[in-house]
């Protein structure tokens, strides 16, 4: 067996050996892939006799020479020792190998190990990644769904903004017509007032002449007035005071249409009327205004004729005529409804 040490497993390490002589320490350092241990002892072997030696012959005192052989032998004993270990050393290296091996093959097994996790890890992220673009996706798509439905509210606030602008242009042409409706209602309300008032008065006067109607018997009714015929046959003066008793006058014809009436009661007959010249010859006047010289006429061919001895006017079929205020005829009164 060799004695030298096989160091090839420790390719670029540096080997250090110290030895130690007397106060002195050795040291040896080296990067050979094979060391020698035996010529590392021998090598120091020589340089520790020779020190040793030296020692001893320039020794001043015996006592310091004993000591220098004692180092020598413990010299001795330690490379005996060191040769022991070197044999130890050489004999146990095919089971170091035997370590190294098994080392080989733990590395080999944790390959597959390895590769099982990379994948793993590998799968993690892709895992990962597909998760986080899936939700980025989410995101995106829910950001555009959000995104038309702003968009959507926004066009319907438009439309309710331009809705609201309308009602509110509605609404002020109602307050508009509301107002004028409000003034026309108040117009309509002040006519039906005064509607309510003509009713009354209206009522107020039917009730009046049906009260007179009540009151006279014998009178007809045309248009606004009462017009009584007497029976009996009088002179103008008389006719004139008959009447007022009545609380009326001699009658005052107005129109063509009240002529016609007169001509109807009176079924054509000579019947004494409401004028006369008697203050001023030539200036007929009726008994209800005697200021009035104008007027509605009515006279016959011919008519007035009688100059003073005629100044009172009667009514017949062909108009009216003057007569003498004394003759006798018959009267019609009119009295004036309320």
């Amino acid at each position: 067996m060799s004695r030298d040490l096989n160091l090839t497993q420790l390719d670029s390490h540096f080997l250090f050996v110290s030895l130690v002589v007397g106060d002195k320490c050795v040291k040896l350092k080296g990067t050979l892939r094979t060391f020698s241990i035996s010529s590392l002892l021998s090598c120091k072997r020589v340089k520790m006799s020779k020190d040793v030696y030296e020692n001893v012959f320039s020794s001043e005192s015996g006592e310091r020479n004993s000591e220098q052989v004692e180092m020598m032998v413990a010299i001795y004993e330690s490379a005996n020792c060191v040769r022991d270990q070197d044999f130890r050393i050489n004999t146990q290296q095919p089971i170091q190998q035997t370590g190294s091996d098994s080392v080989n093959t733990r590395i080999f097994r944790a390959y597959p190990v390895c590769l099982v996790l990379l994948c793993f890890l590998l799968l993690t992220a892709v895992i990962v990644l597909s998760v986080y673009t899936h939700t980025n996706y989410t995101q995106e798509n829910r950001i555009t769904s959000l995104t038309e439905e702003r968009d959507q509210l926004l066009i319907n606030i438009t439309n309710l903004i331009e809705e609201r602008d309308q009602l509110l242009i509605n609404i002020n042409a109602g307050n508009a017509q509301n107002q004028n409706l409000t003034k026309e209602k108040n117009e309509l309300l002040s006519k039906n007032d005064d509607l309510i008032i003509q009713n009354v008065q209206l009522q107020q006067v039917e009730n009046n002449l049906q009260e007179c109607r009540n009151k006279l018997d014998g009178w007809f009714n045309y248009q606004s007035s009462f017009y009584f015929i007497s029976s009996e046959k009088k002179n103008w003066s008389e006719s004139t005071r008959n009447c007022r008793d009545r609380g009326a006058d001699l009658i005052i014809i107005n129109n063509k249409e009240e002529q016609d009436f007169v001509k109807k009661i009176s079924g054509g007959d000579v019947v004494w009327i409401g004028l006369s010249d008697s203050d001023e010859e030539g200036s007929w006047k009726w008994v209800d205004d005697p200021s009035m010289t104008s007027g509605f006429r009515f006279w016959g061919t011919f008519e007035p004729n009688g100059k003073r001895g005629e100044n009172c006017a009667v009514s017949r079929s062909s108009g009216w005529a003057d007569y003498p205020c004394n003759n006798y005829f018959q009267w019609i009164c009119e009295k004036r409804a309320l």
